[in-house]
């Protein structure tokens, strides 16, 4: 990271605001204050079927699932995230971190034991349980910035937790996390994440564990190749008719002969994401076509990325990343030398 000259940003916070974080593995212990900025509200980093909620109340008014042969708690989706506020502050102890945007889905309702013979209109708030199946927050390093193509990127970590991923009918063993450090695009908001910077089965059984990985991936995050890769997306362009074939081709491919699927490089956007890839050629306001009709793949991959936020949460990573590493590829397609030639052809 100390490689790259970083580009200060522009002060894009409200207000300063600080959030209370225990040590990590310390439960009753002191809290530690981070210093927190406010992000002024802007376009989501995903949308699908989820809704926005803040910290204190994932603290206060959701239950814990625990593993339910043995009755052990899992590590708590507000953990997750404080587990990474205090590793971004280890990581980064000379910058101001934002305060994490955190979404969630698939709530799941419960109710407590004095109300189990009331009816469910019936049922009073401090009745009610909830707690929800999947979450993904980010965390924005907003003085840690770069230019690509006119778009302003600002350094960002994150993660996501789905429970549907793990097994709690069973004893507790380890547990699955997914965790990324790369940028954002701050003109649409869109998540930039590399192989090098994603962990897509970060398994770990206590708070030190998770901490331990999550500064770990953080110090092997490669800034300046990833910014680089995404710098060369700029240069390459694809005419109307090439941008046109892939479209097609990539339609085709979800519908391939097995063997023959085998043998092309992996693509897991669905014809519904094809479907607002191809709308957004032409009428986004800031990735479409230029007036020869030809469209660079750094904007491409942005319009892969923004259609990806239809995605669900438990996959919203590895599409994201499987957006980058596709438009590397068609990248070095243009010139023949690519298993992603199929997709021009």
């Amino acid at each position: 990271m100390d490689s790259i000259t970083f580009e200060k940003t522009p002060n894009i916070m409200k207000k300063q605001d600080t959030l209370e974080l225990l040590p990590v593995g310390s439960r009753d212990s002191s809290p530690v204050v981070v210093e927190g900025l406010k992000a002024q509200n802007s376009k989501p980093f995903i949308e699908a079927n989820t809704e926005e909620v803040d910290l204190l109340h994932l603290k206060k008014d959701c239950i814990i699932p625990v593993f339910s042969k043995d009755n052990e708690k899992t590590l708590a989706h507000q953990e997750f995230i404080e587990i990474a506020q205090n590793s971004i502050s280890k990581a980064f102890p000379h910058h101001s971190i934002e305060l994490p945007e955190i979404r969630v889905s698939h709530q799941i309702k419960g109710r407590i034991p004095d109300a189990i013979h009331k009816q469910a209109k019936d049922l009073l708030e401090h009745e009610k349980t909830i707690y929800y199946e999947r979450m993904a927050f980010i965390i924005r390093i907003p003085s840690i910035s770069e230019n690509i193509n006119g778009n302003e990127l600002s350094l960002t970590i994150g993660g996501v937790r789905a429970y549907n991923q793990e097994n709690l009918y069973n004893r507790k063993s380890f547990e699955k996390f997914k965790f990324f450090i790369g940028f954002q695009n701050m003109v649409c908001c869109n998540l930039c994440v590399s192989s090098d910077g994603f962990v897509e089965d970060l398994r770990v059984t206590s708070y030190q564990e998770l901490q331990a990985k999550i500064l770990e991936i953080i110090q092997n995050y490669q800034a300046e190749t990833h910014l680089n890769q995404m710098k060369g997306l700029s240069e390459q362009f694809l005419t109307e008719h090439q941008f046109a074939t892939l479209v097609g081709r990539a339609r085709l491919y979800q519908h391939l002969p097995k063997k023959l699927k085998s043998e092309i490089p992996e693509l897991m956007f669905t014809d519904g994401h094809f479907n607002t890839i191809a709308k957004d050629y032409y009428q986004d306001d800031s990735f479409c076509k230029d007036d020869n009709s030809n469209i660079n793949l750094w904007n491409v991959y942005n319009l892969f990325t923004q259609a990806n936020k239809s995605s669900y949460i438990d996959t919203f990573l590895e599409r994201n990343l499987n957006a980058f590493e596709f438009n590397q590829s068609i990248c070095k397609a243009i010139s023949g030398n690519s298993g992603y030639h199929w997709f021009l052809s």
